[in-house]
């Protein structure tokens, strides 16, 4: 999505994650929503639905990020008590490693590889290796220790830093109707954090922290 230019689209996927995080809540853990809760959803499909319009098709790379990291979110908070951060990262690296081969062997069959052009290049590789690493060492640190609705509130902060990045400096385009989407998602994201604060003390999510 960022070499293509979607970067903006890229941050739609991590707005709407807390939506789907809720979805999760109620198909797989068979928790009750409040009527916010729901009114918050169905704004979030409407979003989705005016967005299809514009960009005349159906926003994949968002849907497939907020399917997929609400997925890992709630392995993480459901499996990850049971396991140290740094443990279930090495074993989370050791299941995709065979697909990670195979992929640098079909990869390498169509071209130079940049981890073999050179070692400034092997060195830049890396350290995004490390790079990736770390936050995802601690994000699962922390999984496992607040409460899912918690990781959704925090994850805010990486789509904001993403629409900034992709509209601020890297000039990709929001039409009108792009900003009425967006504008729906964020409707639906403050009626959900709303309720989820009006509803819930603080003192909870200030000792989660």
């Amino acid at each position: 999505a960022v070499v293509t230019g979607n970067v903006i689209e890229t941050s739609l996927g991590y707005f709407i994650n807390p939506l789907v995080t809720v979805m999760f809540a109620v198909v797989l853990l068979k928790e009750k929503l409040r009527r916010m809760q729901w009114v918050a959803l169905g704004v979030g499909l409407i979003a989705v639905l005016v967005l299809t319009v514009d960009y005349g098709r159906p926003p994949w790379i968002a849907i497939i990020l907020a399917l997929s990291f609400g997925t890992y979110s709630l392995a993480k908070n459901r499996v990850g008590r049971n396991i140290g951060a740094l443990q279930s990262f090495t074993i989370e690296s050791a299941t995709v490693l065979p697909i990670a081969i195979i992929q640098l062997i079909v990869v390498a069959s169509f071209g130079p590889v940049m981890l073999l052009s050179g070692p400034m290049e092997a060195a830049v590789l890396i350290g995004f290796g490390i790079m990736t690493a770390v936050p995802l060492i601690l994000f699962g640190a922390a999984a496992s220790r607040i409460p899912l609705s918690m990781i959704g509130f925090i994850q805010y902060l990486t789509p904001v830093l993403q629409f900034s990045a992709g509209y601020f400096i890297l000039g990709e385009e929001m039409p009108p109707v792009r900003w009425i989407g967006f504008g729906l998602v964020w409707v639906s994201l403050v009626i959900l954090t709303s309720d989820a604060f009006r509803r819930k003390p603080i003192s909870p999510i200030v000792e989660a922290l």
